[in-house]
């Protein structure tokens, strides 16, 4: 029983059992009040605008109390496990009242378009009822979906972060050895690489569209090679082109040396990632670099934004090198 009710969120499971049966509790006391005016029996399908099907008051009544209960109370239950991400228990949390509510409405009509007549075979469904009623449904969903609050328990991220939290705690300067940076062509550059490429694939979308979607797949993969990701901790170097593709994982023992320096793409065949021999580059723009020397001969140039950023991150590869070098200074987090 413990392990069930840390796997499940509690007050979830309580709405989703007792919402679709109050609702059909509600549905059941509103028939019978209006059972008076109602004929025996009630048509149930329709055919070509014309009641097809009939049954008794209480199978209607007795059927549509047991749909809500199962319809709405087997969507509901979908938000209950802990297990599932907060996102998806919202959506079915939402979506299980709107059902609930919606087959609640279907009822509603059909039972109000048959009030005050003698033969069931003259009845039609409310359309008044079933559209408001189905708006008011969907609204209703659309917001339990927003302040449901899924009950948050403690899971391997919180573990993680707080191993990273007490790591800081013990070493203050665990945040120093720490850098993330965005670095990217400048602006006027992605306006011509638009220019070259959209403004011709435009003109040649009637022609031949084939051509211009390739147009445009090259004007986007040129754009991504324009940006990189660097991350530096004590752990070492990495260095991700277009943000997502590693192309420099270089350990903190195997770095020798970082300088900033100023550099010019043309030196090393230009934008993007370059490899000749023993030198390695990712430029995005000429301007300020880092220029870090590994211990194996090689040398790894990487654009570093502005003057001010490329000397921070310069001075941290330093720091994290000198520390790794040092006996028992292995990486840390």
């Amino acid at each position: 029983m413990g392990k069930f009710r840390d796997s499940v969120d509690v007050r979830a499971l309580r709405f989703a059992v007792g919402f679709p049966l109050v609702l059909a509790a509600a549905f059941v006391v509103c028939a019978v009040l209006l059972r008076s005016d109602l004929p025996e029996p009630l048509a149930v399908r329709w055919a070509g605008g014309v009641a097809a099907d009939f049954a008794p008051f209480g199978a209607v009544v007795g059927v549509g109390a047991g749909m809500i209960v199962l319809f709405g109370g087997a969507v509901l239950v979908q938000a209950v496990p802990l297990s599932r991400p907060a996102i998806m228990r919202r959506i079915m949390m939402g979506t299980g009242l709107f059902v609930s509510l919606f087959v609640t409405t279907v009822l509603a009509a059909v039972l109000v378009g048959q009030l005050g007549l003698a033969n069931a075979g003259e009845a039609q469904v409310d359309v008044a009822v079933l559209a408001m009623g189905s708006g008011a449904a969907l609204g209703l969903g659309v917001v339990m979906g927003f302040v449901f609050k899924a009950d948050e328990r403690w899971s391997t991220d919180d573990d993680r972060a707080m191993a990273e939290a007490l790591a800081r705690e013990l070493d203050p300067d665990l945040a120093r050895d720490s850098v993330r940076l965005w670095v990217h062509a400048r602006s006027s550059v992605f306006v011509m690489l638009g220019i070259a490429t959209l403004l011709p694939a435009a003109l040649l979308t009637i022609a031949v569209p084939w051509l211009a979607a390739l147009l445009v797949a090259v004007a986007l993969l040129a754009a991504a090679c324009l940006f990189a990701r660097i991350r530096v901790d004590r752990s070492g170097l990495r260095v991700f082109a277009a943000g997502f593709v590693r192309v420099m994982d270089v350990p903190a023992a195997a770095i020798e040396a970082a300088t900033p320096k100023e550099v010019k793409a043309a030196d090393y065949g230009g934008w993007g990632y370059r490899s000749h021999g023993t030198t390695t580059a990712l430029l995005v723009s000429s301007g300020p670099a880092v220029v870090v020397d590994r211990s194996d001969g090689r040398t790894l140039t990487v654009s570093g934004g502005s003057a001010t950023t490329a000397d921070n991150v310069a001075q941290v590869i330093s720091r994290v090198a000198a520390r790794a070098h040092r006996p028992g200074g292995a990486a840390g987090v």
